[in-house]
Order: C-alpha cells, then sequence, then structure tokens
C-alpha cells in the first residue's frame, strides 16, 4: 500500500510542477518540453488507476502526435517575442478583467463544491471480468460522450488545419507546381518543329528558342 501511495504523489507532484513551468517559462519550445513531461506524468497515474490502456494512448497520442505538433509550429513560426510584447499594456485592461471573471467563476466552483458520497462507490466499482478495460472505455466514449468525442476530434481538425496554414509560405522565387498551368498546355506549346539539313544540324542562335 506505501508503494503505489509514493508513486501517487510522486507523479501527481511532478505532473503538477510540470504544468506550472509550462505557464510560467518564458521560452515556447521549454513550455512544450514540460507540457510532454506532464504528459507522461499523467499517463503514469491513470496506470496506477488501473486505466492502463487510456495511459498508453496519452503516451501515443498526446505526446507522440499533439505535443509534438506544437513543438515543430513553434520552431517554424519563428515568432518574434519582443515585438509582440510591445502591446502588451495596451491589452493589459482588458485581460485583468476577463482574469477577474475567471477567478470569480473558479471560486463561486470551489465554494460551492460539494462530494456526492456517491462518487466514491463509482469510482471504485471494479470493472466486470468479461470486460477488459480497453472495451468498458469504448462503450462509454462511443455511447454516452460521442458528441464530446467528435467535437473534440473536429478541434483537432481546425488545429491541424490551422498550422498549415501558419506555416505556409510562399517565396518568388520557389518554383511550385500550377495544375491550371499544366492542364492548360498544348502540344503547340510543348514542342515545336523544325526542318534541319542535312549535315548541318542545330545553330547556336536557336538554342535560346529551343530551351523555351
Amino acid at each position: 500500500m506505501i508503494l503505489p501511495a509514493i508513486f501517487f504523489y510522486l507523479f501527481a507532484g511532478t505532473c503538477v510542477a510540470s504544468a506550472v513551468m509550462v505557464i510560467v517559462s518564458r521560452n515556447p519550445v521549454h513550455s512544450v518540453l514540460y507540457l510532454i513531461l506532464a504528459f507522461v506524468n499523467a499517463s503514469g497515474l491513470f496506470v496506477l488507476m488501473g486505466a492502463e490502456f487510456l495511459g498508453m494512448m496519452l503516451i501515443v497520442v498526446y505526446v507522440g502526435a499533439v505535443a509534438v505538433l506544437f513543438l515543430f509550429v513553434i520552431m517554424m513560426l519563428d515568432v518574434d517575442f519582443v515585438e509582440l510584447r510591445e502591446g502588451f499594456m495596451q491589452y493589459l485592461p482588458v485581460g485583468l478583467v476577463i482574469g477577474g471573471i475567471f477567478m470569480l467563476e473558479l471560486l463561486l466552483v470551489v465554494g460551492a463544491w460539494v462530494i456526492n458520497p456517491t462518487v466514491t462507490r463509482n469510482i471504485t466499482a471494479a470493472i466486470p471480468a468479461n470486460i477488459s478495460n480497453t472495451e468498458a472505455l469504448g462503450l462509454v466514449l462511443y455511447t454516452k460522450y460521442i458528441h464530446y468525442f467528435q467535437l473534440a476530434g473536429m478541434v483537432l481538425l481546425v488545429a491541424m488545419i490551422g498550422a498549415i496554414v501558419l506555416t505556409l509560405r510562399h517565396k518568388a522565387a520557389v518554383k511550385r507546381q500550377d495544375i491550371n498551368v499544366q492542364n492548360a498546355r498544348t502540344p503547340e506549346m510543348a514542342m515545336a518543329v523544325r526542318k534541319v539539313a542535312s549535315g548541318q544540324g542545330l545553330q547556336d542562335a536557336d538554342a535560346a528558342e529551343w530551351v523555351k
């Protein structure tokens, strides 16, 4: 009983500290690395609860895809944070008002929070022997919470499209494929028939036209 408690406090403490460092770190790359550490420790907590499938999915999906996507987007955007901080004081009053509203909502939630006596029994209820952890998770996720699952998929899709749009930069010196121009190309535009006299071949004056 002592060993699981030690691992619980280790994972929970590291997870909370990593979450704080995500917000406190000035370097966005460091924030993403702390976010990955928070995901890993949260996965350890899921394993301690017996939800090993959910813990492994947290590692594969969030650490292996989402957090790495954040890291690559931050590195490719090359954002000038000095320039972003120039208008900080301009938006400070609005930020303080919104922060105050959020703080008031949190205080109201914490002040009115009451533990339901049946929650403990529901959490500690054992999974039936004929149903695996993965099957039990799927039964709940794709029935009771199917709409939230689809909404989360839409949010991830929008985030992926936004990352592609932000990192896609057109440069004038780079040649890109234009399907419309290729489809509009005719045989007359692609080649020219020339009569070459026997034994003479092509002249140097015709080289530019042939290259064109």
